[in-house]
C-alpha cells in the first residue's frame, strides 16, 4: 500500500512509498482504510522535532475512514464501521479516565506510540502518535475510534478527530467560558478557527482574533470572530474593548514563549490564559512570582481541548448537524496524498488555509 514516511526528524519532506504494510492485527485492534485525513501543523511539528516522533514512521494523526478488520477480542466494533480516530485512545480502567480525564490516558498511547505500526520496505516503523493516518491502511487500538453515522462525510469526520476538539474543546472543556465575556485568540489557523467557533457557541460577546496574517482575519470574522488585529494592534483594541484591563479569557494557539506571554499579559485579573498551542519542550516561558500572586490569574494548559473522545465526537456531530458548527468552510483545500509535500509547505507558508484534507480512494 502507499504511504508518507518520515525517514528522520528534520527531514522537510515525506517519502511516498508503495511497499508499505501494516503490523498484523491483534485481539483489541482493528484495521482502518483510511478515507480521509486532515494536514494538520502537529505533523509539521513532528518533522521539525517540536513534538516527539519515531523514524522511520508514517505521519498523520487526523483521520477517518472504514474498518475492514477486528481482533478476535473486539466486540464494540464492527467490518464496515465508519469511524473517527483519536491519538489518546483511552482504555476507561485508568486513574485518568475514571476521573473523567480520559485525554491524559496513557494505557494505549504509549504502547501504540512506542511499538511498530508498518513494515516499510520490510523495515519495522512507527505510526506518529501510535496512529500513521498518511497511509492508505493502518491498525491501531479499538479504543482509538470511535463509530460515526455512514452519511457523515469522510473529511468532516476527519476534522473532528483532532482540530476541531482541540479548539472547540479548549473554550468548552478546558476553560468554559461563559456567556457574555470576552475572549481573544492568538493563532488563526485550522485550531485557532475551531477555539474562535467554540467561543462563538459559548456565546461570548467580545471574540478578538490576533493573527499578523492579514489575510485570515477575514476568515476569522467569517467564524464568529468580532474583531480581529495582528500582534502589534492587540493593546490598541484592548484598550478599545476593555478600558485597558485586559481580556476574560486569551487563548494562545501558537505555543511561542512570546505568545504565551502575549496571551497571559493580555488576560485581565481574574481571568484565564489558555495554552492550546504545542511547543517545543526547551521553550522556556518566565513569569514573576509576584505577578502570579497579585493578579489572581489561572494559566491553563488545553491537552486535546480536555476532551472525552467518546462524549464530544457526537456531540460535536449534532452541533454541525444543527448549523451551528462550521466545518465544510473550514476546508480550504483538497489533495491527494501524491501532494502531501505541497500540502505540508503550503503549511508552512501561512497564508489564509484552515485545514488541508487528504482524500483516498
Amino acid at each position: 500500500m502507499k504511504a508518507a514516511v518520515l525517514n528522520q526528524v528534520g527531514d522537510d519532506k515525506l517519502e511516498l512509498r508503495d511497499d508499505v504494510t501494516t503490523a498484523p492485527v491483534g485481539p483489541q485492534e482493528i484495521r482502518i482504510k483510511i478515507r480521509a485525513c486532515g494536514v494538520c501543523h502537529s505533523d509539521l511539528s513532528a518533522m521539525d522535532g517540536t513534538l516527539p516522533a519515531l523514524t522511520p514512521g508514517v505521519v498523520g494523526h487526523e483521520g477517518a475512514g472504514e474498518i475492514v478488520e477486528i481482533g478476535s477480542a473486539v466486540t464494540s466494533l464492527a467490518v464496515g464501521d465508519h469511524v473517527a480516530i483519536t491519538f489518546v485512545p483511552p482504555c476507561g480502567k485508568c486513574a485518568q479516565c475514571v476521573t473523567g480525564q480520559s485525554h491524559l490516558c496513557l494505557v494505549h498511547t504509549i504502547s501504540a506510540f512506542t511499538s511498530p505500526r508498518f513494515v516499510v520496505g520490510g523495515n519495522p516503523a512507527f505510526g506518529y502518535a501510535g496512529l500513521g493516518a498518511f497511509a492508505e491502511e493502518m491498525v491501531v487500538p479499538a479504543d482509538a475510534a470511535v463509530k460515526v453515522d455512514d452519511d457523515v462525510p469522510w473529511e468532516i469526520a476527519a476534522l473532528l478527530s483532532c482540530g476541531i476538539l482541540t479548539g472547540v474543546g479548549a473554550v468548552l472543556n478546558t476553560a468554559k467560558v461563559e456567556p457574555g465575556s470576552s475572549v481573544a485568540v492568538i493563532g488563526c489557523g485550522g485550531v485557532g478557527v475551531a477555539v474562535i467557533q467554540g467561543a462563538r457557541l459559548a456565546a461570548a460577546a467580545r471574540i478578538v482574533a490576533v493573527d499578523p496574517v492579514l489575510e485570515k482575519h477575514e476568515v476569522a470574522q467569517k467564524f464568529g470572530a468580532t474583531h480581529a488585529t495582528t500582534p502589534d494592534g492587540v493593546a490598541d483594541l484592548n484598550n478599545q474593548l476593555n478600558f485597558g484591563m485586559g481580556f476574560d479569557y486569551v487563548f494562545d494557539v501558537v505555543g511561542l514563549p512570546a505568545t504565551i506571554r502575549q496571551a497571559w499579559d493580555l488576560t485581565r485579573r481574574g481571568g484565564h490564559t489558555v495554552v492550546v498551542g504545542a511547543g517545543r519542550a526547551d521553550a522556556m516561558v518566565s513569569f514573576s512570582a509576584q505577578e502570579l500572586f497579585l493578579h489572581d490569574k489561572t494559566l491553563h494548559g488545553s491537552f486535546y481541548g480536555t476532551a472525552n473522545f467518546r462524549r464530544d465526537i457526537p456531540r460535536m456531530i449534532a452541533l454541525w448537524r444543527q448549523g451551528r458548527l462550521d466545518l465544510e468552510s473550514m476546508i480550504s483545500k483538497r489533495i491527494r496524498l501524491e501532494d502531501v509535500n505541497e500540502g505540508l509547505q503550503a503549511l508552512r507558508g501561512g497564508g489564509s488555509l484552515i485545514r488541508q484534507v487528504i482524500l483516498f480512494d
